[in-house]
């Protein structure tokens, strides 16, 4: 019996290894979530040079060249603080962070705990999936969505910025993955992308017209087209709803505990990341109940 019939007929199989090549999918998460907003920031670092011609004549050298590549691969991971450069038996999801103790095996200094919380809840929540698809093209295209999500909703966290090179192409994935009907049929997920998008567009125009100040960002507005195409329309109102209820009383309990009523600062595509998926995996019940309550 070879690999594939392993976990096709063994449930248990199937899931345990899902974990475990989840968890080694949340590392790479991690480094993702490291070092993309600094790719977003050397790209506009160099528009912004372009744009008022302050580019050197001077060809730049090969080597110089290479140093300067910084994407999801190169340079290899380092300590942020000293500049170890990270082996690989210390770069093993969860079990190297114990290992070390949180701590960086050069210098000693703490390792953020984001990065085996974010390796264990990715496995966590990638079980979940495979448990309830089991093991179909439905699993594959929902581990990919999920493990999109949780890149976006950190980065947002951390950064405030929802990069278009995730929530475009996690868009156009959706209608693509839904051509055959493979979640939702080909309709809803096209309505359900226009509709998130320009449903967020408009409450923002509104908002702006009246207060003069943009009360989210354009990528919130992506993110929710994204989720739409995944889902179709009808899980629309379901996320909206939810991660507004779930923003305010966030953002009501931050500013509680920073006892700062200007801290209003919140990002919003976690909440929609969040309730979104929960509505992409429960939609036929969230639907079924919202017509229930809808209908007269």
């Amino acid at each position: 019996m070879d690999l594939i019939d392993l976990l096709q007929q063994d449930t248990t199989a199937f899931l345990i290894f899902t974990g475990i090549f989840s968890l080694i999918i949340g590392s790479f998460l991690n480094a993702a979530i490291y070092r993309i907003p600094i790719m977003m920031q050397k790209e506009w670092h160099q528009e912004c040079k372009e744009l008022l011609q302050e580019d050197s004549n001077q060809q730049e050298s090969v080597a110089s060249k290479k140093e300067e590549t910084f994407n999801l691969m190169t340079p290899r991971s380092t300590c942020p603080s000293c500049g170890h450069m990270i082996t690989a038996l210390e770069n093993v999801p969860v079990l190297s962070y114990l290992f070390l103790r949180g701590k960086c095996s050069s210098c000693k200094i703490g390792i953020s705990v984001q990065y085996p919380l974010i390796e264990i809840f990715t496995a966590v929540l990638s079980i979940f999936v495979a448990w309830k698809f089991g093991f179909t093209w439905q699993t594959l295209a929902a581990l990919v969505f999920a493990w999109t999500l949780i890149t976006l909703s950190i980065i947002d966290a951390k950064t405030f910025l929802l990069p278009d090179n995730l929530t475009l192409p996690l868009m156009w994935l959706g209608i693509a993955v839904n051509y055959n009907h493979l979640f939702v049929d080909l309709q809803s997920s096209v309505l359900g992308a226009m509709i998130g998008y320009l449903s967020l567009w408009t409450i923002f125009q509104i908002f702006k017209l009246v207060t003069g100040k943009e009360g989210m960002g354009f990528g919130d507005f992506k993110i929710l087209a994204a989720l739409g195409a995944w889902g179709g329309w009808q899980i629309l109102p379901f996320t909206i709803f939810t991660a507004s209820l779930f923003g305010a009383i966030f953002g009501i309990l931050w500013m509680a505990i920073k006892r700062d009523k200007n801290a209003n600062m919140i990002p919003f595509g976690p909440w929609l990341a969040s309730a979104g998926f929960i509505a992409f995996l429960w939609r036929d019940d969230i639907t079924q109940i919202m017509s229930g309550y809808l209908s007269p």
